[in-house]
């Protein structure tokens, strides 16, 4: 019901960056296409747990995981500032590998310098992304696209709309900065679930 609302009221939009340190953009080549359904190529579903550590090695992420909600003014919220090195999932929706569509958030930066997604835009498809979870299985990922969208023109359903298979979002801040408004833009990563490891 949240995400319904957050999708039809085009809410869920990451508000942070405090700095200009210019993150790098995606190549325009990288953008979704929608050529290969990313059911076809994805791993079987998994059971719900909730992610503990985020690792992308393509950009040298290593990274916990903390819960995070929607904030006062109805956007997916971002981890504490203090912490630069920290990615928050979306508590109210789908755990990564399950069915569906999880959300991973971060900063793009803060005042202290760049943050735990400040890389994304140089990520391209094929990039692995690994999700440690607290049942100590790992979800395995595979960056399918990398685009960003002006807020004014946030694709709610593409982006935050339930999927029929696994699949993950990263999103932070991105496009145009300005010193008075902040980042005008949201850069996402789009993922599907290719397989996984269990416990051990």
């Amino acid at each position: 019901m949240v995400l319904a609302a957050a999708v039809l009221l085009g809410a869920w939009l990451v508000h942070d960056g405090t700095t200009a340190h210019h993150p790098p953009a995606p190549a325009v080549d990288q953008a979704p296409d929608d050529t290969v359904p990313a059911a076809a190529l994805s791993g079987t579903p998994m059971a719900a747990a909730d992610p503990v550590r985020l690792r992308i090695p393509a950009i040298g992420v290593d990274a916990p995981v903390t819960g995070v909600g929607l904030d006062r003014d109805g956007h997916l919220a971002t981890p504490v500032e203090t912490d630069r090195n920290l990615a928050g999932w979306y508590r109210a929706g789908i755990t990564p590998g399950q069915r569906g569509t999880a959300l991973l958030a971060g900063h793009v930066d803060t005042a202290g310098g760049p943050a735990v997604f400040y890389g994304l835009g140089s990520l391209h498809r094929g990039d692995r992304i690994d999700v440690e979870r607290a049942d100590r299985s790992t979800a395995w990922f595979v960056v399918d696209a990398v685009a960003v969208y002006d807020r004014a023109a946030f694709p709610d359903r593409k982006v935050y709309g339930q999927a029929p298979d696994p699949q993950l979002r990263l999103i932070t801040c991105g496009g145009q900065y300005t010193k008075g408004k902040g980042y005008q833009g949201n850069l996402v990563v789009f993922a599907h679930l290719t397989g996984h490891r269990e416990r051990t």
